[in-house]
């Protein structure tokens, strides 16, 4: 039994670290709460232990439900420990260990098979949010305090952004004005493509009005992040295939997304198969072109018509960085944006405690890294928080929300900072 759980925990990685406790600064979990468990290190330890047959893997998730998967360890870890597919092989052991009752399938069955993947099912989510906001119930049950008694929801409530309705996807290929000579395919997301379809368009226009060919690709569905992060692995892979399989007749350049964590998922597909199966051979060849749209704005000769008078800090996504490595791209547009005042801001990688679903499955402890984050924003005193992930954008805003800063600070994907000092509207 050890020995199996040995291979399932990824237990030679383990001995990877040589706790030297460079990735407890930048850990937020264990910033928040002080407990070696909540650090990088402790979780591998703990992996370690239930792997040996030390602990239980109820003592083990005790440490690993509470990690947010950020991981900022990776990046700074001087030995380049695999945490990220140690986590997710303990994620993996604890779901399949784990004694569900019948509302917790339930759950994990609706929104991981029945929603997420569907995405007539997403464009009827969109328009009861777009319903909701315009016929006027989101400001009553704001205003009335409906929801006062639930306060996770109540909060949750003040954090969701104005809705458009997403249009539906249909197989076009814009050719005109192809002045860069560059082909790409898009990528929507479900959240995205529910919360914040506005910015997916902004950001196709961007291309488009700079001379790329943006392709649409209908079949597209799922990337499986909040799956794989839940320990549904194999859900994962059918709709990592489903992916490949959909941009694989489509000759481009790039496959572009304008989510962090999405884009994290995609960039990591390969993972998901043997090495050298027919599957891993296609997955590599979609990882290699997949791209954050920061990389592609960063390639292009922006036309900046007006000036954007803001004082703005940049929140980047965990994802985009630990995972995707991107680290310059956003930073160089967003100087070059002109009357653009970038602030420093203390702190500003670390996780702002969104993070999937960790803010609806583990609110307060999401809020005591959220306040940690506000506090860094508090004192850099800007006027715009810039972000590039979905669950980053909300989360942040429920933050000026908490902080009563709604007046005076305002929260707004990079693409949409962009839009507005090329003046491109949708």
């Amino acid at each position: 039994m050890n020995n199996t759980l040995k291979e399932r925990l990824d237990y030679e990685a383990t001995f990877d670290c040589v706790q030297c406790g460079y990735c407890l600064p930048v850990c937020p979990t264990y910033i928040a709460f002080e407990k070696e468990k909540h650090s990088p290190r402790g979780r591998i330890n703990l992996v370690k232990m239930a792997a040996e047959g030390k602990i239980s893997v109820e003592d083990m998730s005790e440490g690993i439900d509470l990690c947010l998967g950020c991981r900022a360890c990776e990046t700074v870890c001087p030995t380049h420990v695999r945490y990220g597919d140690m986590l997710m092989s303990a994620v993996e052991v604890i779901k399949e260990d784990k004694k569900m009752n019948l509302r917790e399938k339930l759950v994990r069955n609706v929104a991981f098979k029945r929603i997420l993947p569907k995405k007539g099912v997403i464009r009827k989510l969109n328009y009861a949010l777009y319903y909701y906001e315009k016929s006027g119930v989101k400001n009553i049950v704001n205003n009335k305090q409906l929801l006062g008694k639930d306060k996770k929801f109540a909060e949750l409530n003040l954090a969701l952004p104005s809705v458009k309705k997403t249009k539906k996807i249909s197989n076009v290929k814009n050719t005109k004005n192809n002045q860069e000579n560059m082909k790409v395919a898009f990528f929507q997301g479900c959240i995205m493509d529910t919360f914040f379809s506005k910015i997916n368009e902004l950001a196709i226009k961007i291309m488009e009005t700079h001379g790329v060919e943006v392709h649409q690709v209908p079949s597209q569905t799922c990337c499986g992040a909040l799956q794989h992060h839940a320990g549904e692995t194999q859900d994962t892979i059918e709709l990592a295939k489903k992916n490949i399989a959909a941009y694989s007749d489509e000759n481009v350049d790039y496959i572009v997304n304008t989510i962090g964590g999405c884009g994290a998922s995609l960039k990591e597909y390969d993972k998901l198969f043997k090495k050298g199966s027919y599957w891993h051979q296609r997955a590599l060849k979609f990882v290699e072109k997949v791209r954050d749209i920061s990389e592609i704005m960063d390639k292009l000769t922006l036309e900046f018509n007006r000036e954007i008078p803001y004082q703005a800090v940049y929140q980047p996504s965990c994802h985009l960085e630990n995972v995707q490595k991107v680290f310059d791209a956003p930073k160089d547009i967003l100087e070059n944006v002109p009357g653009l005042q970038m602030l420093n801001m203390e702190g500003q990688s670390l996780c702002c405690g969104s993070a999937g679903i960790y803010n609806i499955i583990h609110f307060d402890e999401s809020m005591k890294i959220l306040d940690h984050k506000m506090k860094h924003v508090q004192d850099a005193k800007p006027n715009l928080i810039i972000t590039s992930n979905p669950g980053c954008h909300m989360q942040m805003q429920l933050g000026v929300e908490r902080e009563g800063l709604s007046k005076h600070v305002k929260v707004k994907h990079i693409v949409e900072v962009v839009a507005e000092a090329c003046e491109i509207r949708c």
